[in-house]
């Protein structure tokens, strides 16, 4: 998947793919936020922005004869344009919707995605209930281009036919779509203070439904409170939404959960302890070895800027998710911005997609090592074995992206001359040895520089 973006903050033109492994880094302010939140913003809500014409005969014929075969073939061949009419609604939301900004800094942003070819090989089924019934089924057998819609009860149907249009158009969107644009989860750089912000939303929360109930007021309260915090972006409100449904999300048990609980065991190991939400919706930390449950006000600001990271590994993480953590080294001691690296090529290795935003040297340079020692050589198994690293930390080279948020000399579209902007340059990573980030590899150039003028100056 290729991301292409034009005007937007400090970056004036920008590419990037999507890997199993992405890695945005360079110097405050040069982009890496804005590239991190556009990508999210589209893939959490594309389903909003991708419009799929059914013929007008088609709910119809289903009322009528209880199936219908909806071809997708042409569909399938206009998948570029229907992404692409995708893109530029999406766009217009930028503004509010996603940066929850002025809508004058985007006049000139042009967003554009690019994903795959469907083949439309893969089955599809969905079934649609009202109470305990099963109203309707759409179906799409593997290798087949027909979606089957049917009709699964005589009874009569309380939908309206555009409620059924709009229900058959999201299920050719999956199908489309949905193995090509994969689900994400974001940590913002702003999660650190969520688990505080919980606690005082989720009191707000109470007084509004007590106040209700005496009024006898039919209101959403989640909308009521969002309208609090809606000068967020929406990674940050995100973050805050996920962080209030915490006592729901514990029930949801993840595949990591299921099949992969060495991961959660050593995540434990790095924020020192494990988090627990009780049946009054208290939410705590206890620390490893310890008789204590800390309230978030009391504990580290490592244990609050993971919560939300903790939560989705433990119940909601799928494969072929895309987690995406915007500076994970935050309140990290550097062992740990360590761990987290190699935890990171596990979940990568398993089936879950990372990108990341980092300052990080100590998270580069380890990625780094867990690619240089991924090659069938006698003295790098000695040294791995040695060193406590996992076969299941390694990582190809191929499998992983890098881009530096910097300025340089660039050709931006319909010009004939390169001229000098910001922009995302993507930086070699060689098998053998590693990322080549020279924006880190600089900065710690000239503190050895000054450190050893300071030690053999004198001399």
């Amino acid at each position: 998947m290729k991301v292409t973006l034009n005007n937007l903050g400090p970056l004036k033109h920008a590419s990037f793919e999507l890997s199993d492994l992405t890695i945005i880094c360079g110097d405050n302010n040069t982009g890496k936020t804005y590239a991190t939140y556009a990508l999210f913003g589209f893939l959490e809500t594309w389903h909003n922005h991708v419009d799929i014409d059914l013929d007008e005969t088609t709910v119809q014929t289903l009322l009528d004869d209880g199936t219908v075969h909806i071809d997708l073939k042409p569909y399938l061949t206009k998948t570029k344009e229907i992404l692409q009419l995708a893109c530029e609604s999406y766009r217009l939301t930028l503004a509010k919707n996603i940066f929850a900004a002025s809508p004058e800094n985007f006049i000139n942003t042009s967003f554009n995605i690019e994903v795959e070819q469907s083949d439309l090989e893969q089955a599809f089924e969905r079934k649609i209930h009202t109470s305990n019934t099963e109203v309707f089924s759409l179906c799409k057998t593997e290798g087949s281009h027909d979606l089957t819609v049917s009709l699964l009860t005589h009874k009569p149907i309380h939908f309206s036919q555009r409620m059924l249009t709009l229900i058959i158009a999201s299920a050719i969107k999956d199908i489309l779509f949905a193995s090509r644009l994969p689900k994400p989860f974001i940590a913002s750089s702003e999660r650190t203070g969520a688990a505080i912000f919980r606690k005082k939303i989720n009191s707000s929360h109470s007084r509004l439904l007590k106040e209700m109930s005496q009024e006898n007021i039919e209101v959403n309260p989640l909308e009521l409170l969002f309208k609090s915090y809606q000068d967020y972006a929406l990674p940050v409100e995100s973050n805050v939404d996920f962080a209030l449904k915490l006592e729901t999300i514990v029930k949801e048990t993840s595949f990591i959960a299921n099949h992969h609980p060495e991961i959660l065991h050593d995540f434990a190991n790095i924020i020192g302890g494990t988090y627990h939400v009780n049946n009054n919706d208290k939410l705590s930390f206890q620390p490893h070895r310890k008789k204590i449950n800390l309230s978030m006000d009391e504990s580290s600001s490592t244990v609050r800027s993971l919560l939300n990271i903790s939560f989705y590994l433990h119940h909601i993480a799928q494969q072929g998710d895309l987690l995406i953590i915007d500076e994970p080294e935050l309140n990290l001691h550097p062992k740990n911005q360590r761990h987290l690296s190699r935890l990171f090529a596990r979940l990568m290795n398993i089936g879950i997609k990372v990108f990341i935003t980092t300052h990080s040297d100590y998270i580069v340079k380890e990625l780094n090592t867990l690619i240089m020692l991924n090659h069938d050589k006698k003295y790098l198994r000695e040294i791995a074995q040695e060193e406590g690293y996992q076969k299941s930390e390694l990582i190809d080279a191929k499998q992983v992206k890098v881009y530096i948020a910097k300025e340089k000399l660039i050709l931006l579209p319909n010009k004939t001359r390169r001229t000098r902007h910001q922009t995302l340059s993507e930086a070699r990573v060689d098998p053998e040895m590693g990322i080549d980030a020279h924006s880190f590899d600089s900065t710690i150039d000239t503190m050895n520089r000054i450190q050893e003028a300071i030690v053999w100056g004198g001399d």
